[in-house]
This record gives C-alpha cells, sequence and structure tokens, in this order.
C-alpha cells in the first residue's frame, strides 16, 4: 500500500494515479491530506504538490489536476532518455516532469475536446493529436512513464512489492459486412451485378454467381477458420457485428435474416461477441438503445462491448450514451489509418467525463492499429511493425490488441500475412 499526500484531493488525481497505481502497476493506493497521518505512516509514501513538506519523496505538480473545465496549454515536449516527456518541474521533483499531468491529458483524450480539424466524417485525425507531431505516438508512453516512477519507487522503498505482469493479447475482428455477396437479397444482388458490369469488373461477376449458387463459398465467410484458429489460441478474442444499416449501400444486408442471427449465436458460443453501433445511430440515443437490444435478443446475454462504426469518437457524447446504457467496454479508441496509441497507453483505461470531472464504470480498450493502416504496404513491412509494437507493449507489460476485418483472412495471397499474425504470431506471444 502506498500512501499519497496532497493538499487536496480532485477527482482528477484520485483518478490518474489509481489509474498508474493500480491499473498498470498493481499496487494499492490510499489519499490522505492530512499532514499529521501523513508524518505518521510508517509505510512507504509520497506527496504531491506544489511544495514538499520535508524530505519524504516529493513529485511537484503541473497544475493541470488542481484545475477543472478545459482550457489551451501551451508547454513543451522534450526528449528523456528513449522516450519523451512534457510539463516541466523543477529538480526538487522526484521526475523531471509531471507524469501525472501528463498521462491525465493524454488518456482522457484533453486534446480531443479542444478545436481541431476534422476529417471527412468527423473523426479526429492522427495527425491532430500530439504523440504524431512529436514523434511518440509508437510509445505507449503512459506505461513507460508509470515504470519510470516504479522505478523510483523501488530506489526509495525496496519494501514495496509489485506483483508480477505479463504481457495480455487481445484481437478483435469487425465484421460490419460479413459477407461479401451472401445475405444481400435480390435487390442489393441485382445492383451488386449491374454495378460490377458497368465498372468491368467480370470476376467479380462471376465469383457472385458462383457463391449465389452455392457452387463457391462466399469470400469473406472466414468465421470458421476464425473460430478454429481462436479456441486453440492462448488469447482473448471480441468479434463485433453491426445490426444498423452500413453507410454504403451495397455493403448492407439483411441482419434480420435467420442464417446471420445463427452465424453471431456460433461465434459466441465459442468467443465474445459485440456490437458495432452504426453510423446514423452514434447521434441518436434512441436508436443505439434498439440496436443494443436487438443484439441482446439474438444472444440472449447482456451486451458488454461494442465499437463505433467507422472508428468515429465523438467525445464526450457518445461515451456518455454508452454508460447510460450500461455498455461495460468500448473498442474505439484507435486511429484507423495509421499505427500508434491514440490515448498513449496499451492499459485498459475507465472513461473520465472532462465536462462533468467524474469518472464513469465505461471500460476504454485502446487498441494499436487496425489492418486498414496497411494499405500497400509490403508484407515484410507489415511484420516488422507488428512485431516492433507487439515488443513496445510487452516491455510494459501491457495489452497488445490490434483490429481485424473478417475479410483480412480470406483465402487470397494478398491476406497471407493476416492468417499468420492471428493464428501464429500472436499465439506465440500469447503463450509467453
Amino acid at each position: 500500500m502506498l500512501l499519497i499526500y496532497t493538499q487536496k484531493l480532485t477527482p482528477r488525481i484520485s483518478y490518474i494515479f489509481k489509474h498508474i497505481c493500480i491499473r498498470i502497476l498493481g499496487t494499492e493506493v490510499s489519499f490522505t491530506s492530512g499532514i499529521e497521518e501523513f508524518i505518521a505512516h510508517q509505510g512507504p509514501k509520497i506527496s504531491y504538490g506544489k511544495k514538499p513538506l520535508g524530505n519524504e519523496l516529493f513529485f511537484q505538480s503541473y497544475g493541470l489536476l488542481e484545475q477543472q473545465g478545459l482550457e489551451s496549454i501551451e508547454f513543451t515536449v522534450k526528449k528523456w532518455g528513449e522516450t519523451f516527456g512534457f510539463f516541466s518541474v523543477s529538480s526538487s521533483s522526484g521526475l523531471p516532469f509531471d507524469i501525472f499531468s501528463a498521462s491525465f491529458y493524454m488518456i482522457t483524450r484533453y486534446e480531443e475536446y479542444l478545436p481541431h480539424v476534422k476529417d471527412e466524417i468527423g473523426r479526429f485525425m492522427a495527425s491532430e493529436s500530439l504523440a504524431y507531431k512529436e514523434g511518440f505516438l509508437h510509445q505507449p508512453i503512459v506505461d513507460i512513464w508509470a515504470y519510470l516512477f516504479k522505478d523510483k519507487l523501488n530506489q526509495t522503498f525496496p519494501e514495496l512489492v509489485f506483483p508480477q505482469k505479463s504481457l495480455t493479447i487481445h484481437p478483435v475482428i469487425e465484421a460490419a459486412q460479413p459477407y461479401a455477396y451472401k445475405q444481400k437479397g435480390m435487390f442489393r444482388t441485382v445492383v451488386g451485378f449491374v454495378d460490377s458490369f458497368f465498372n468491368g469488373k467480370f470476376r467479380n461477376m462471376m465469383e457472385r454467381t458462383q457463391v449465389v449458387l452455392g457452387i463457391k463459398r462466399d469470400p469473406m465467410d472466414t468465421f470458421k477458420w476464425v473460430v478454429n484458429k481462436a479456441t486453440r489460441s492462448d488469447f482473448k478474442l471480441t468479434v463485433f457485428f453491426l445490426l444498423g444499416n452500413a453507410r454504403s449501400f451495397t455493403e448492407s444486408m439483411n441482419t434480420h435474416r435467420q442464417t446471420f442471427k445463427m452465424l453471431i449465436k456460433y461465434i459466441s458460443d465459442y468467443k465474445e461477441v459485440g456490437l458495432i453501433f452504426s453510423f446514423n445511430s452514434l447521434k441518436d440515443y434512441e436508436l443505439l438503445k434498439i440496436e443494443k437490444r436487438r443484439m441482446q435478443e439474438i444472444t440472449n446475454r447482456a451486451l458488454a462491448s461494442s465499437m463505433n462504426s467507422d472508428y468515429l469518437v465523438n467525445l464526450p457524447d457518445i461515451y456518455r450514451h454508452l454508460v447510460e446504457l450500461e455498455v461495460k467496454r468500448d473498442f474505439t479508441m484507435v486511429f484507423r489509418d495509421t499505427v500508434g496509441f491514440r490515448a498513449g497507453t496499451c492499459t485498459p483505461f475507465l472513461f473520465y467525463d472532462l465536462d462533468y470531472e467524474v469518472k464513469t464504470p465505461l471500460v476504454i480498450h485502446p487498441s494499436a492499429m487496425t489492418t486498414l493502416a496497411f494499405q500497400k504496404k509490403y508484407a515484410s513491412d507489415i511484420e516488422k511493425t507488428v512485431n516492433n509494437t507487439i515488443k513496445a507493449v510487452e516491455e510494459v507489460n501491457g495489452t497488445f490488441s490490434m483490429i481485424f476485418s473478417n475479410r483480412d483472412f480470406s483465402a487470397t495471397d494478398n491476406n497471407k500475412v493476416w492468417r499468420i499474425i492471428f493464428s501464429e504470431k500472436l499465439q506465440e506471444y500469447a503463450k509467453q
């Protein structure tokens, strides 16, 4: 147990110290604002504030955790050993940067509340992020800071024991379009044929005909292969399905058909099934409720995990809706087309509402990448990037998560690398 003294315990201080100490490092903490209690405490203890009380291990506050509301903050990012730091503090502090304020800034997505340029559908772009601009997007920097804090604690309090942690592997499959040609209905099938004809995609026309006639397996129907590999693996897996309308008419399908419902039930017998909230529902709470209820009726289970269509995170509204819907976990914290740690961490964290200054029960599961980030990349480059990212997560005993699509596992030469990464590479790390 680590005792932390602070002159005034704010929700921000409580939130970030618990995340770093409990969620990342695995040690319990308690807080006090009583000087007498702090002085009398015989175990490991630190103080956090503007000035130290005496000769205790002291970490200086930059001031962000004592504030309320949002404001634009001017600061400089500096190189710090093999990583980076910001919110510089004086030499009297145990670390040269206020890693607690900096961690809070990163995982609450403070910068996403401030004015910024969005892409064509309203997403926060990687190029707008501090981590991208300063060159540390590839690092789980909050976890790295936490381990620098741990090293400082170990130097001062060798009796403070931290539990042994290890790498966790948790891939995700986004199955917004389970089939390329099946279950489309007569009208969409005809539209697909016409579209392929006028675009000269005669091979697609032939393949569609073979699938519709039952001669050939739908190229995107890879779920038996996924279940076969996943049930033999030691990693967690969550497969997400879309029940609302897709943004593209040709990608939509009739999700009320029994065949589609049986597919969801089949996956749920082996691994966790989650819901992709449709693009239209992200601004319509009643539609969110309808889609959640439909998934629960199919699986006969409470919906625990969700992600947003097109990886759109409109802070803080969508997360407030998920809290109201009692969804436990969100898996949308990722940049669609850029590899890296959007929230600066590889450890699941609780959503903190900056407008209301309150910690919520919604757990955000950050992912390091989607396969869409590797378009037009060579297989060797893909494997190297995935390996380097897993190793960065392994160094801080975090959770490595990446988002695949069911189409990534179709039996084509282009997809061979994804089949190997999912069925072999991730399994190797999960066994360690």
